[in-house]
């Protein structure tokens, strides 16, 4: 079902239920009034009954429930062929009901209303009244037995033939407006959906023609505040991102390839010289290996770092709690022993804990020092930091960052003039920032003072490191069966 169908049948229902509650209401109102009026017409004609004298059954006996004469009755108004009218139409019917349960009925009637047990009471009683509904011989009566205070009760019926007839009318008119009412209301909704739909039929149409033709320049056209307006711009904006991220692909494909020609090239004439190798003298083929392994070391490390890139900034799916200070302290001793005496490392680790995979940001910490190590002078000092908050400070003592290049130090394959001649692709950084960022954090590059280059990045929220005091009350309550 499409979604004009069903906004159609929702307006449908909605009226539907609408149109049966206020016919609900309507038949019960004038069900009410109508039967409240028969009822106040059976009080006044049992008043008119109780106020005369106790009806007689035609022989000498007196007492209390034996009061009345037959001309109470009125029989002229009763008609023996037809039972509505001898129910008594619009005048009513009466019969006197006796304490013992005899029942005086007017000449000619013959007994006509059954004598029920709450009747009965009530006539054994001598007070209070009851309301029901008969059907006698095919005939709906509504019937009213009042009891007299000296003893016995007045039974007045009335026929609900015309009142039955009147709300059958009313029950089919109702029937009839409400199903033209629910008709209505479903071609309306139908007319309403298709118009108010309009819109987005035409966002739809102009989406899969975007889709069937790929243009990451094309966009939504956005026209007003409403909901469809912002579900264009949002649109618009995820297509922002998509091209975005399609150019950045682009970037770092075109920029892998150049990067890549080089050291390509560079195996090749190698490889090429090695066919001489039988008329090459033994110092200069030894230095022709040499140069093969390190250009495929430096395609080996490029091919990397471009696989690493290639992953983006997104987490992986699960983290690990990670000890940072132990995994820089282990990175600090590795580029020591690179290092040499050449440079000097000086650190200051706090314990930090964060949530976050090792692999990434191990290779992080790694191209931070390997950075700081390469533009350290001879003798020089890295300083290395790490505040419990997760932030890792990484300071040399070298030129520091040109001013024109500092905003783009972070970029793929950013080389400053002065670092064209140094072995490197230019993605260390790059790759920081998006480890850094993949967690959570951010990356910052500055001038320290005094001099050289200072590198601050964040790696996520820090989580909580365990005292050694908790440590041992933990294993202890392990012991003790408490964990």
């Amino acid at each position: 079902m499409t979604l004009r169908h069903r906004i159609a049948a929702v307006a449908g229902l909605a009226v539907a239920l609408a149109v049966v509650a206020a016919a609900t209401i309507i038949y019960v109102a004038v069900r009410s009034d109508l039967r409240g009026e028969l009822d106040r017409a059976l009080h006044a004609r049992a008043a008119e009954l109780t106020r005369g004298p106790a009806p007689s059954d035609g022989d000498e006996r007196s007492g209390p429930e034996r009061r009345a004469g037959p001309g109470d009755f009125r029989p002229e108004q009763l008609r023996p062929d037809d039972d509505a009218a001898r129910y008594g139409g619009a005048g009513g019917y009466a019969q006197y009901v006796a304490a013992d349960g005899d029942v005086v009925t007017p000449p000619g009637g013959g007994r006509a209303l059954p004598v029920g047990a709450g009747a009965l009471a009530l006539a054994r009683a001598g007070r209070g009244s009851q309301l029901a509904d008969v059907t006698v011989r095919g005939t709906h009566l509504r019937v009213l037995t009042v009891a007299v205070p000296q003893g016995g009760a007045f039974q007045v019926a009335r026929p609900l033939t015309e009142v039955d007839h009147e709300l059958e009318r009313v029950l089919a008119i109702l029937a009839l407006v409400g199903a033209g009412g629910v008709a209505l209301a479903v071609a309306l909704g139908a007319v309403v959906a298709r118009t108010a739909l309009a819109p987005v039929s035409r966002f739809t149409r102009r989406t899969e023609a975007l889709t069937a033709a790929p243009d990451l320049s094309e966009r939504m056209e956005v026209t007003g505040s409403d909901e469809l307006a912002r579900l264009a711009a949002s649109f618009n904006t995820t297509l922002d991102a998509l091209e975005r991220s399609v150019e950045a692909q682009r970037h770092l494909v075109a920029d892998a390839s150049h990067e890549l020609r080089t050291p390509i090239a560079s195996l090749r004439a190698n490889v090429q010289t090695l066919e001489e190798a039988d008329r090459l003298p033994p110092a200069e083929l030894a230095s022709l290996r040499a140069d093969i392994v390190s250009e495929l070391d430096e395609l080996t490390a490029l091919v990397g770092d471009v696989v690493e890139l290639a992953r983006g900034a997104k987490p992986g799916a699960a983290l690990d709690d990670v000890r940072l200070d132990e995994i820089v302290a282990s990175l600090v001793e590795r580029a020591r022993g690179r290092a040499g005496a050449d440079v000097r490392f000086e650190t200051r680790l706090e314990p930090c804990v964060v949530a976050g995979e090792p692999d990434r940001i191990s290779r992080a910490v790694s191209n931070l020092l390997d950075n700081a190590r390469k533009w350290s002078p001879a003798g020089g000092v890295v300083e290395v930091a790490l505040e419990a908050g997760g932030t890792l400070t990484v300071r040399d003592h070298g030129p520091g960052f040109a001013t024109e290049d500092l905003p783009h130090v972070f970029e793929r394959f950013y080389r400053a003039d002065r670092a064209r001649g140094m072995p490197g692709s230019g993605l260390g950084l790059a790759i920081v920032r998006q480890a850094a960022e993949a967690h959570g954090g951010r990356v910052e590059a500055d001038n320290a003072p005094g001099g050289g280059a200072r590198v601050r990045a964040r790696f996520g929220p820090p989580e909580t490191v365990p005292s050694a005091t908790d440590v041992g009350r933990r294993e202890g309550s392990r012991r003790n069966g408490v964990l």
